[in-house]
């Protein structure tokens, strides 16, 4: 396949995908898989978040970031990784850098009903007291895109020659993390590192992630051609990215892009960015080996194998979360 390089990512409908009319649905794997194929993003429509989900949870996160470091730092447990809860300023850092973000976080993971096993790996995950209404809208955020990331990997499957359902059981009680960002203001620029960007240059590490709005500029991607290009989405839409570990097991045919959140003007920096990424990860056994129908002779095997869990646990160690 030719490499086609875009001026702005692909916008898709998933109605077409879920709808039952096969030329759609067809057609929405076949644009899906190219646009993954070439830059890795796409913005997607009909993707099962209301206005009314979307704005509680970002008025709710806005409070909790608005809280003093004193107390978001109650929610800090340092043991867990950055796995669930609060994560401080400057404490998250891109693979291949030493300058930490000018970003704050919080991650809410996976609750297991059903009695599965894989619980037990998971901690529980921590809700901050002065907001007893973030667990709820929290949630019901992370199983709606849990829902459509899904739907996602379905239409995937079918683009790389699977069964349709290959992905189900593997991203079935993932490992996804939900996360709510804060870019915090910066009152006097001069006084943080000459290199410190909100998000430097990064891959994800996950499946696949679907950002939920963001409520400033900022997010570009890395074009083939080394050109950066600014991402933005309609107030319906949701951008939905290629993560590392879908680009390793399929041999680099779907593209993990390089992306970053850049620092906005000078007289900018002084105002809040927010944006809530759901990475979806699968479940830890996932054996992310190399596709066999994604390696031939122009195209040899790129990757050793390796299980999501141990691929997620270097790289935490890489970008500064979990110490070796």
């Amino acid at each position: 396949m030719s490499a086609k390089l875009y001026d702005e990512i692909p916008s898709l409908d998933l109605a077409d995908f879920t709808s039952g009319n096969a030329e759609k649905k067809a057609a929405f794997v076949q644009t899906l898989g190219e646009a993954y194929h070439n830059i890795g993003f796409v913005a997607i429509k009909n993707h099962g978040l209301t206005d009314e989900m979307t704005s509680r949870l970002y008025d709710t996160i806005k409070k909790f970031f608005a809280l003093s470091d004193e107390t978001k730092q109650q929610y800090e447990i340092p043991e867990l990784a950055g796995q669930r809860g609060y994560i401080g300023k400057g404490k998250e850092h891109a693979k291949g850098r030493k300058t930490g973000d000018l970003k704050e976080f919080y991650h809410i993971g996976q609750l297991v009903t059903d009695g599965d096993q894989i619980g037990s790996e998971y901690p529980d995950n921590i809700w901050p007291d002065e907001l007893p209404e973030m667990e709820e809208i929290g949630m019901h955020v992370y199983k709606t895109l849990e829902a459509t990331g899904i739907k996602m990997l379905q239409a995937i499957a079918l683009y790389l020659g699977l069964d349709e359902h290959y992905f189900d059981n593997k991203a079935h009680n993932g490992n996804s993390i939900l996360r709510p960002i804060h870019y915090f203001p910066i009152e006097n620029p001069e006084e943080v590192p000459a290199d410190a960007v909100r998000a430097a240059e990064h891959g994800d590490i996950n499946l696949i992630t679907l950002l939920m709005g963001a409520s400033a500029d900022g997010l570009q991607v890395l074009r083939r051609d080394n050109k950066w290009i600014p991402i933005t989405a309609l107030p319906d839409q949701i951008i939905v990215n290629v993560g590392d570990m879908l680009s390793r097991h399929t041999n680099n045919k779907l593209k993990s892009t390089i992306h970053r959140v850049v620092n906005p003007p000078k007289e900018q920096m002084k105002t809040s960015r927010f944006s809530i990424p759901f990475f979806m990860h699968p479940r830890s056994d996932m054996d992310l080996t190399v596709l066999e129908n994604c390696i031939d002779s122009d195209n040899p095997k790129l990757y050793d194998d390796i299980t999501a869990g141990e691929f997620l646990q270097q790289r935490l160690a890489e970008i500064g979360l979990k110490k070796n």
